[in-house]
């Protein structure tokens, strides 16, 4: 039977000093955050269109064993005329970026400025950025596209996105008109060029505990801000800095606080100075350097929103870009399977070509499959945003960086594996894009800190329902019939047979019928495996950071099974080229998504001893305890 759970079971104060940031992190975004984020989005869009009330948060309800059918009716935001525009407006971005000497910007380390010239003359620093500032005003959906044409250079795609992104962006989600009219028009050309600086030597994804300060002037007009913050794209570069700070408040007893404040900072403020450019593994062209602020004077009406609202803003930036790594990592793979089956094609071994070896065929299956899929959840998620008024879609856009993110390195370095030791020459592209592509996984949120993010905001979502069941089970004379229910439905999770009641089959074309029981049984699974964890550890599952990373993995396949079923079906019934081929791609991932969702909440389901866990704990313990590796070598003896 189920413990209670508390409703704030993941928003109260922690006393784990490790974790206590991260889920401040939730609780700020379980209020307000979300909202803004999506409000931001319509603001920066400036759709002409009515946006349509969402019913729930998609992705949280799925804790729950929830499926809102209409996702699977895959978005068509862009009518005819704004296609046809768009399309205008990438095809000669794309001719561009084919003659971009990506090599020669990875070898100097910088992009070389014509190309700035010609970027900015395409607009691309003010793509979100709305037209009556000097953008270009595209919609989340419009975004994702050129995201993906733009990635094709790894350096390009950063400076683009550091600026467009994260830059400026707290601009247009919380600046007041004064400061969008003062900064917008100029940002948007790329007349300046913009940079975020959140980042210390000892804070890292833990944002709260920054050490940078602002001192408001005794004529509160000014702030005074010093500190230093490092790795900072575009920190050579840029004119204009969202910088956060701690600032001090007084509460209504007169007690003295530290909050995070976001600020609006000119370098010619005076007090700025950026070091030397950082020396990279990847993305060797996009400038990334320490960014130290020495008594820079900051005038008060260049506070960001609201003093005290700054880690509010920062995660409302961070989490309004993430979406579109996944069709930047689409773009990317993209080129490359082409350049990959080219070579497979051509390249012959043992008397015949490399397409017909099985493991060269699984890899290229496997690593269309990730890019539909990646592809798929990207303009999902843009849809999304583009179509509900503030929408909640941090989960989703979370949910889109991980699995996109990953899925590219995996994909890039197959790509050239399959070159063999030509991939490993700097002759050719895939050793760059391979050192470039693993990034992804570290900027804006670690993939570890997301799945943590992913899986706790879902069961915050579902705790609040769940106390309900508790109550009832907790007094089955009242309740007989639920209890009766709740005990038939558990016996036949833990016997791996859900009863299939969320009718998804009905959603979809026929063809994708076997699928979409698939993607109805892992639905159920996660439900199970919620209930699971929150049953056998109760308010301590904020420590079972294994399990919740299992958690999000499920809530991670079941988005990307939902994306790729909507578009494949969609794609069919309009009768779309290629779209039989869709089809198998749709269900050839669903049912390696079945696989892992399936071994995910087995693993749940048996626990630590069974499932490795604690194991993978003593090891790491003792790793520590000896500073690094403990076994003996080989060769040594006791004599």
């Amino acid at each position: 039977m189920l413990m209670p759970v508390a409703t704030n079971l993941v928003l109260r104060r922690l006393s784990r000093p490790y974790l206590s940031h991260l889920f401040l992190l939730v609780q700020n975004y379980c209020s307000s955050v979300v909202q803004e984020v999506g409000s931001a989005e319509s603001r920066s869009a400036e759709l002409s269109t009515v946006k349509k009330k969402q019913k729930f948060p998609f992705a949280k309800n799925l804790f729950l064993g929830k499926f809102d059918h209409d996702v699977l009716t895959y978005p068509e935001i862009l009518d005819k005329e704004r296609l046809q525009t768009l399309n205008e407006l990438v095809a000669p971005i794309e001719k561009f970026f084919c003659n971009v000497d990506s090599k020669k910007i990875d070898a100097t380390g910088e992009i070389p400025l014509q190309t700035l010239d010609q970027l900015k003359a395409f607009g691309l620093f003010g793509q979100q950025v709305p037209e009556k500032y000097g953008g270009l005003g595209l919609n989340t959906t419009e975004y994702a596209r050129l995201s993906e044409v733009t990635s094709i250079d790894g350096s390009i795609a950063v400076t683009l996105a550091a600026h467009e992104a994260i830059g400026l962006k707290g601009i247009i989600i919380a600046g007041n008109e004064n400061q969008k009219c003062r900064y917008l028009p100029r940002l948007a050309t790329g007349e300046w060029i913009a940079a975020f600086c959140l980042t210390e030597a000892g804070s890292g994804s833990d944002a709260a505990s920054i050490q940078t300060r602002a001192k408001l002037s005794e004529d509160k007009k000014t702030w005074i801000l010093n500190g230093r913050k490092i790795w900072i794209s575009n920190g050579g570069l840029a004119n204009l800095f969202t910088v956060f700070a701690k600032t001090e408040v007084f509460d209504h007893v007169g007690e003295k606080h530290d909050v995070v404040t976001a600020f609006i900072v000119e370098r010619d403020f005076g007090g700025v100075t950026s070091g030397k450019p950082e020396d990279k593994l990847g993305i060797r062209g996009s400038n990334t350097c320490e960014v130290s602020f020495e008594n820079t004077p900051v005038p008060a009406e260049n506070v960001l929103g609201e003093v005290g609202d700054g880690f509010k803003v920062a995660m409302n930036i961070l989490n309004s870009g993430r979406f579109s790594m996944g069709s930047s990592a689409a773009g990317v793979l993209k080129k490359l399977i082409g350049l990959a089956a080219e070579h497979a094609i051509t390249r012959q071994q043992f008397g015949k070509p490399l397409t017909e070896f099985e493991l060269i065929q699984e890899k290229f299956a496997k690593i269309t499959c990730l890019t539909y899929a990646m592809e798929s959840m990207a303009y999902l998620t843009a849809g999304m945003l583009d179509t509900y008024e503030n929408p909640d879609c941090a989960v989703e856009a979370a949910i889109v960086k991980v699995f996109s993110s990953e899925g590219c390195w995996y994909g890039v370095s197959e790509c050239l594996q399959v070159l063999g030791g030509i991939g490993y020459m700097k002759d050719y592209p895939y050793e760059r894009i391979l050192r470039d592509a693993r990034i992804a996984m570290i900027f804006e949120g670690t993939n570890e800190i997301l799945r943590i993010f992913i899986a706790l905001m879902g069961i915050q979502h579902a705790g609040i329902e769940l106390q309900e069941t508790v109550r009832k089970l907790r007094n089955p004379l009242m309740n007989p019939n639920f209890v009766i229910y709740k005990l038939w439905q558990r016996r036949r999770q833990s016997s791996d047979s859900p009863k299939l009641n969320l009718g998804l089959d009905g959603y979809l074309h026929p063809s994708l019928q076997v699928s979409a029981t698939l993607l109805e049984y892992c639905v159920l699974r996660l439900q199970y495996g919620v209930e699971i964890v929150l049953a056998r550890h109760g308010q301590t599952i904020i420590d079972q950071q294994m399990m919740l990373k299992r958690l999000a993995d499920v809530a991670i396949d079941i988005y990307a099974m939902t994306a790729v079923l909507g578009r494949a079906s969609r794609s069919y019934c309009i009768g779309l080229q290629n779209s039989a081929e869709e089809i198998n791609l749709a269900v050839t991932f669903c049912q390696d998504a079945h696989s892992r969702v399936k071994r995910n909440i087995l693993d749940v389901d048996n626990g630590p001893i069974i499932n490795n866990d604690l194991n993978y704990k003593k090891v790491a313990k003792q790793v520590f305890k000896s500073h690094g590796y403990f076994a003996q070598h080989p060769l040594a003896r006791n004599y």
